[in-house]
C-alpha cells in the first residue's frame, strides 16, 4: 500500500481532551506530518486546543473526517469510543491510528481491521512508548541472539494504586480499569514484541480493600467503591512455546514498577520500563558476576512516534509496526486474562499477528524524508 503523495502527511486530530496535548506537542514538531485539523464532539474544546498549537481548522469531527487533505486521523476519544469512531475514520477512507484500547470489544477490533483491509486504509494502535529507543534496543538485543534461544519472561508492575496523587482516580478501580486494562497494555505489548503471539493464559485476580480513599485534589477524603481485581497475576503461553509470568498491582506499598525480564540459555536481558520512549537494558550473561548496560539508541520523543512511523510506512508501501493486527491480538489477551480470573481456567487467544522486525536505531523523527 504506496500513498502515491508526497510532501508532509496530512494528519487530523479527533478528540481533544489531556492526552491530545501530548499528542501535539511531537506531531507538530516532526516534519514529515502535518496537523491539518482537530475535531471533538465539543468544539470549544477543539478550538482551544487548536489555538495552542496555531491549527487553524477546527470544530467538530466532522472538519476531520471531511478534510480531502488528512490521510491519518489519530483517535484520542475515550475508549468506548474507539470503534464507532475509528470505523467512521475508516469508511471516510483514512487510515487510523487509535490510542489504547483499539476497542473494547474483541468481535469490534476484527470487525474494524476487516473494514480497513476492504477500504484499502490502515489501522495502528497505541501504546508507542514500545517504539522508543529504550524497547526497541532491547529488542534489537534480543534479535540478535544474545541471549540464546530465549525461555520464559517476568513482568511486575506494583504500586499502592492511584488514589494518592490522582485528583479523580475511582473510574481507576472500575470495569474497563484497573492494573489490567490500565497498565498490562504496556506490558503485554512489549512482551508479544520480543516472544510473539500468545496462545494461552492462566490467571487469578484479587482485591485488598472494597472502597479506596482519595487522597489529593477537591476530592480529597471522598470514599469510594472498588469493582475490579487490584492485583493481577498471569502466565502467559506463547505460540513459540516460551511462557511469562506477569504481575500487576494497585495493592503494594513497595512501588516496583517498570520491571520486564526475558531469560534465556545464555543470557539474561532487563529491558527498561516500557511505559517510557527511554531507557538502557541490561545483559546478564549465564553465570557472570555483573549486569553490563546496553545504552539506548535510536528515537526519544513521546507520542505521536507510533504516527510518524506509520505515515513514513505507508509513503514507503512497507508494513508499519504499531499494526493494529498487534493491538487487537493484546486485547484478546488482556480480555482472556479477564476470563480466566472469572472461571479459574485456562482461556485460548485464537487471535496471532504477523511479527514486525525492530525499529533501525538511526530512525531520526526530526529529519525531512517526505
Amino acid at each position: 500500500m504506496t500513498s502515491t503523495s508526497t510532501g508532509p502527511v496530512g494528519v487530523g486530530i479527533i478528540g481533544a481532551g489531556v492526552i491530545s496535548e501530548q499528542y501535539l506537542t511531537h506531531l507538530t514538531s516532526f516534519p514529515d506530518v502535518a496537523v491539518l485539523a482537530i475535531g471533538d464532539i465539543v468544539p470549544e474544546a477543539a478550538a482551544s486546543r487548536a489555538g495552542e498549537y496555531g491549527i487553524e481548522l477546527h470544530g467538530g469531527p466532522e472538519v476531520v473526517l471531511d478534510h480531502p487533505g488528512i490521510e491519518i486521523v489519530v483517535n484520542l476519544t475515550i475508549p468506548t469510543a474507539h470503534f464507532d469512531v475509528s470505523r467512521r475514520i475508516v469508511e471516510a477512507g483514512k487510515h487510523v491510528w487509535t490510542e489504547k484500547p483499539i476497542t473494547t470489544a474483541s468481535e469490534d477490533a476484527a470487525a474494524l481491521l476487516a473494514l480497513a483491509a476492504e477500504k484499502g486504509v490502515r489501522v495502528g494502535g497505541a501504546p508507542d512508548t514500545v517504539l522508543g529507543a529504550g524497547i526497541q534496543t532491547a529488542l534489537r538485543t534480543l534479535r540478535e541472539g544474545t541471549i540464546g534461544t530465549p525461555a520464559s519472561a517476568l513482568t511486575l508492575f506494583q504500586t499502592p494504586g492511584p488514589e494518592d496523587w490522582h485528583p479523580n482516580p475511582a473510574f481507576l478501580f472500575q470495569e474497563g480499569a484497573g492494573p489490567l486494562f490500565d497498565i498490562a497494555p504496556y506490558y503485554v505489548t512489549t512482551l508479544v514484541l520480543a516472544l510473539g503471539p500468545v496462545q494461552s493464559v492462566s490467571a487469578a485476580g484479587s482485591k485488598a480493600r472494597e472502597q479506596r480513599t482519595i487522597g489529593s485534589g477537591p476530592k480529597a477524603g471522598e470514599v469510594f467503591d472498588v469493582t475490579v481485581p487490584t492485583q493481577v497475576t498471569s502466565i502467559l503461553r506463547f505460540e513459540s512455546g516460551q511462557n511469562a509470568t506477569t504481575l500487576l498491582s494497585f495493592d503494594n506499598p513497595n512501588s516496583r514498577a517498570g520491571f520486564v525480564e526475558v531469560y534465556g540459555t545464555e543470557a539474561t536481558l532487563s529491558f527498561p520500563d516500557p511505559n517510557v520512549f527511554d531507557g538502557d537494558s541490561e545483559l546478564t550473561v549465564y553465570r557472570g558476576k555483573e549486569a553490563t548496560a546496553i545504552p539506548a539508541a535510536g528515537p526519544v520523543t513521546g507520542r505521536g512516534l507510533g504516527v510518524l512511523e506509520m505515515a513514513r510506512a505507508i509513503r514507503a508501501g512497507v508494513p508499519h509496526r504499531g499494526q493494529g493486527e498487534i493491538a487487537a491480538h493484546v486485547l484478546d489477551v488482556m480480555l482472556a486474562i479477564e476470563a480466566s480470573i472469572g472461571s479459574g481456567e485456562t482461556v485460548e487467544v485464537t487471535s496471532t499477528f504477523t511479527p514486525v522486525e525492530p525499529m533501525p536505531a538511526d530512525f531520526d523523527p526530526f529529519a525531512t524524508t517526505l
